[in-house]
C-alpha cells in the first residue's frame, strides 16, 4: 500500500438524516452552538456551521429510526481551536443540562462526549500541541483513554467569560468514527486506495487513519458486530462525510484510484460521492 494522499487533506462537512428536523435544528444551535445557515422547507434540509462555513447538513426522514448492530455513524468530532474553547463548551453544556455521556483525555486531545436526539454519537475536543502528543519507542503516535481532569479544564475560565452560545470561530469537524464490518477491508480502502495512513491500531476492534500526520481524520471499528450489515434505508445517521482535498490535482489522484479499484463514485453537487465497503458514504472535495 504505497499510495499517499495529499497531506493537506482534512475533514470538511458531514451529512445526517434525522428523524425531525426542528428538534435537530434546537439540538444543534441552543445546546452545541452551530449557528443555522440556510434552510430547505421544501426539501426538509438544513445546514448549520461556524462563522458562515457549513458544516453539517441534516435532512429529516420522519419516523426514521436507530437500527441495532449495523455500520454506519460511531461518533463524529467537532474540534475546538484551544482549551478555553473547550472549557466553555462543557461548562455551557452543564448550565443547559445536556445529555454528556462521558469524558476523556486521549493524550493527543482532551474531549467529552454526547449524543443528539436520534443518539447520532458526538464528540467535541481540542487537541494539545503536536510537540506534546505522546509517541512510542517507534515515534508512533500513541492514543490512550484516561480520565479527563474537568477541575482542572474549568480552571481555564478563571477570569474569562464562562458560557458562551456559540461555537468559535476555528471550530471544524476533525474527525469522525465509523462502523465497519471488517477492519481488512476498511484498511484496504481507506488506506490502499484513498491513501491516508495508518497512525494506529487498537488491537482487533479500531483503526484509525489520517493525512499528513494528524493523529486521525478517520477511525473504524468493528464494534457493532463483524460483518454487521449496513443500516436500512429508514435509518437516522451518517448519510456522509466530506474529505476535502486541497486542489483539483489531489482530488483526481483519489478519483483515478478508486476508478483503478473498481469503487463506483457518483457526481454529487459538492464534489464526487463514493461508499467504503461497508457502505459509509465518503463525499470527495477540492478546495
Amino acid at each position: 500500500m504505497d499510495v499517499t494522499i495529499h497531506p493537506a487533506t482534512h475533514v470538511g462537512a458531514l451529512a445526517l438524516t434525522v428523524s425531525n428536523l426542528e428538534r435537530a435544528l434546537d439540538f444543534y444551535t441552543r445546546t452545541i452552538g452551530f449557528t443555522r445557515l440556510n434552510g430547505d422547507p421544501a426539501a426538509k434540509s438544513a445546514v448549520v456551521g461556524v462563522d458562515q462555513v457549513p458544516l453539517l447538513h441534516l435532512t429529516e426522514q420522519p419516523g426514521a429510526r436507530r437500527p441495532a448492530n449495523t455500520t454506519g455513524l460511531y461518533h463524529f468530532a467537532i474540534r475546538l481551536p484551544n482549551r478555553l474553547a473547550l472549557a466553555r463548551v462543557v461548562y455551557h453544556l452543564a448550565e443547559v443540562n445536556a445529555p454528556i455521556q462521558g469524558v476523556a483525555d486521549h493524550g493527543v486531545s482532551e474531549a467529552v462526549y454526547l449524543a443528539d436526539p436520534d443518539r447520532n454519537g458526538i464528540e467535541i475536543y481540542r487537541d494539545r500541541p503536536e510537540d506534546d502528543w505522546p509517541v512510542d519507542d517507534q515515534d508512533q503516535i500513541m492514543m490512550y483513554t484516561d480520565p479527563l481532569d474537568v477541575e482542572d479544564l474549568l480552571g481555564e475560565l478563571s477570569g474569562q467569560q464562562a458560557a458562551e452560545p456559540q461555537l468559535p470561530a476555528g471550530t471544524v469537524i476533525g474527525h469522525v468514527h465509523l462502523h465497519v464490518a471488517d477492519l481488512e477491508q476498511a484498511d484496504a480502502f481507506y488506506r490502499g486506495v484513498l491513501g491516508l495512513d495508518l497512525m494506529q491500531r487498537y488491537g482487533e476492534q479500531a483503526l484509525f487513519f489520517s493525512a499528513g500526520g494528524y493523529h486521525h481524520h478517520v477511525g473504524v471499528n468493528t464494534w457493532a458486530g463483524q460483518g454487521a450489515p449496513p443500516p436500512p434505508p429508514d435509518s437516522v445517521g451518517l448519510r456522509w462525510f466530506e474529505l476535502r482535498l486541497p486542489d483539483e490535482e489531489a482530488l483526481n489522484a483519489v478519483l483515478d484510484r478508486l476508478r483503478t479499484a473498481g469503487r463506483p463514485v457518483e457526481p454529487h453537487p459538492r464534489g464526487h460521492l463514493t461508499h467504503d465497503p461497508s457502505q459509509n458514504g465518503v463525499l470527495l472535495s477540492a478546495a
